[in-house]
C-alpha cells in the first residue's frame, strides 16, 4: 500500500528530470507535469462557456442592445475559447511527452492517493472545450466542425469520465492508505466528470434525430446526473465532518474547498439542461416533471452552494492572511465558480427571477477577475521555472 499523503502537499512537490540516476531524459521540465494541469483548461473554458449562458433579460437596459446584453462579450468569449483549444492541445502534447519520457513519475501519480484524483480533470477539460464549440465556437469554426468537435470530445470525455469515476475510487478502496483527516475536495475530482457530461450532453440533442436517439441521450445524462449526485453528497458529508473534527489544515490546501462548488453548480446546470429536453423527449407526465425538476431541485441546492461559497471565501481569506502560496490548486477558484454561474443563469431563465439574473452576472464578473489573476500567475510561474522547474 502507498503511504498517506496530506492534502497540504498538493502540487508543491516536484519530480526529478530523470527516471534513472545518471541518465539524462529529454524534456526535463515536463517531469513535474501532472493531470492537475488540465484544470487550467477547465478554468479557462468555463469563462467562455458561462458567458454564453448569461440571462439576456436583466433588470437593466443598455442603449442600442437587447436588455442585459453586454456588447462584445460573446466576441471576447470566442477569443477565450480559441485560447482554451490551444491550451488543451499544448497540455495534451506535453502530457504525452511526460508519459513517454518520465514513465516512473507518471506511474507515481497513479499510485499517489492525492494526485491520482486529478485524472478527473482530463475528461472535464475535454468536455468543457467541446461544449464551448457549440456555445460560442459556431461562428469561428462553422456548424459542421463545431458539432463534430463537440460530439468527439463529449464522447471521449464521457468514456474517460466514467472510467475515472470507477478506477480512482477502486484504487482508494484497495490500495491507498489515508488518515482520518484526509477527506478533501480533491476526492470529488474523479467522480464529477459524469455530471459535466450530463450538463453538456443536451447541447448535442438538436443535432440528433428525434425519437430514440434523443431519448437515449436524455436517459444517459439523467443516469450520469444521479451517479455523481449520490457520490458527491457522500463525499461532501465526509469533507464537512473532516473540517469540523480536524479543522481546515494547511493554508496551501484551502483552494481545494472550492471544488465542492463544482458538483453543486454543475448539478443545477444539468437539471436545467436535461429538463429543457424533457417535454420533447419523454411522454407525459414524465417530460413535464423532468422540466419542473430543474427548478424544484435547483433552487434548494443553489442555497447550499451559496452557503458553501460564503464559507469557502471566508476560509480562503483566512488562508491568505496565513501566507497561502500560489500553486496550481488556485485553478480551483475558477471552474467550480463557473458552474455556479451557469447554474444560476439556468435558474434565472427558468424562473424569470431578476435577482438570479443579477447574481449570475455578478458571479461571472468575479469569475473573470479571478481567472485573470490565476492565468497570469500561472503563465509567469511557467516562464520563471517555478511551476515546472528543470
Amino acid at each position: 500500500m502507498t503511504a498517506p499523503v496530506s492534502a497540504a502537499s498538493l502540487m508543491t512537490t516536484t519530480a526529478t528530470g530523470t527516471d534513472a540516476p545518471g541518465s539524462p531524459v529529454p524534456w526535463p521540465r515536463l517531469a513535474g507535469l501532472g493531470p492537475n494541469w488540465f484544470a487550467s483548461v477547465m478554468g479557462t473554458g468555463i469563462v467562455a462557456n458561462a458567458a454564453a449562458t448569461l440571462p439576456m433579460h436583466l433588470p437593466m437596459h443598455l442603449p442600442g442592445h437587447l436588455p442585459g446584453h453586454l456588447p462584445g462579450l460573446l466576441d471576447v468569449a470566442r477569443v477565450v475559447w480559441v485560447l482554451d483549444v490551444l491550451v488543451l492541445v499544448l497540455i495534451s502534447t506535453a502530457s504525452v511527452l511526460h508519459v513517454r519520457h518520465h514513465r516512473e513519475v507518471a506511474r507515481g501519480h497513479l499510485a499517489d492517493p492525492v494526485r491520482s484524483q486529478f485524472y478527473g480533470a482530463v475528461p472535464m477539460a475535454l468536455l468543457t472545450v467541446g461544449a464551448g464549440a457549440l456555445l460560442v465556437g459556431l461562428p469561428v469554426v462553422g456548424q459542421s466542425v463545431a458539432v463534430a468537435l463537440d460530439a468527439v470530445l463529449w464522447t471521449l470525455g464521457t468514456v474517460l469520465g466514467l472510467t475515472t469515476a470507477v478506477l480512482v475510487p477502486y484504487r482508494m478502496f484497495t490500495s491507498h492508505r489515508v488518515g482520518p483527516d484526509a477527506a478533501s475536495g480533491v476526492w470529488l475530482m474523479p467522480v464529477v466528470p459524469p455530471m459535466v457530461s450530463a450538463a453538456t450532453g443536451p447541447l448535442l440533442a438538436p443535432y440528433l434525430p428525434a425519437g430514440q436517439p434523443r431519448l437515449t441521450l436524455v436517459l444517459a445524462c439523467s443516469a450520469m446526473f444521479g451517479l455523481t449526485l449520490v457520490v458527491s453528497l457522500v463525499l461532501i458529508g465526509l469533507i464537512w465532518s473532516r473540517l469540523v473534527q480536524h479543522q481546515v489544515g494547511a493554508a496551501v490546501a484551502a483552494p481545494t474547498l472550492w471544488i465542492v462548488l463544482g458538483p453543486l453548480g454543475q448539478s443545477i446546470t444539468a437539471a436545467h439542461t436535461i429538463g429543457a429536453l424533457g417535454p420533447s423527449t419523454l411522454p407525459a407526465p414524465y417530460g413535464t416533471a423532468l422540466q419542473a425538476a430543474g427548478v424544484v431541485y435547483g433552487v434548494p441546492v443553489w442555497g447550499f452552494a451559496a452557503l458553501w461559497l460564503a464559507l469557502a471565501t471566508a476560509l480562503t481569506v483566512r488562508a491568505l492572511r496565513a501566507g497561502m502560496p500560489f500553486t496550481m490548486t488556485w485553478w480551483s477558484f475558477t471552474f467550480p465558480v463557473g458552474t455556479v454561474v451557469t447554474g444560476t443563469s439556468g435558474l434565472a431563465l427558468a424562473t424569470g427571477a431578476h435577482v438570479l439574473a443579477a447574481l449570475a452576472v455578478l458571479l461571472y464578473a468575479a469569475l473573470v477577475a479571478t481567472w485573470a489573476v490565476v492565468a497570469t500567475r500561472t503563465t509567469l510561474g511557467v516562464l520563471a521555472g517555478r511551476l515546472l522547474p528543470a
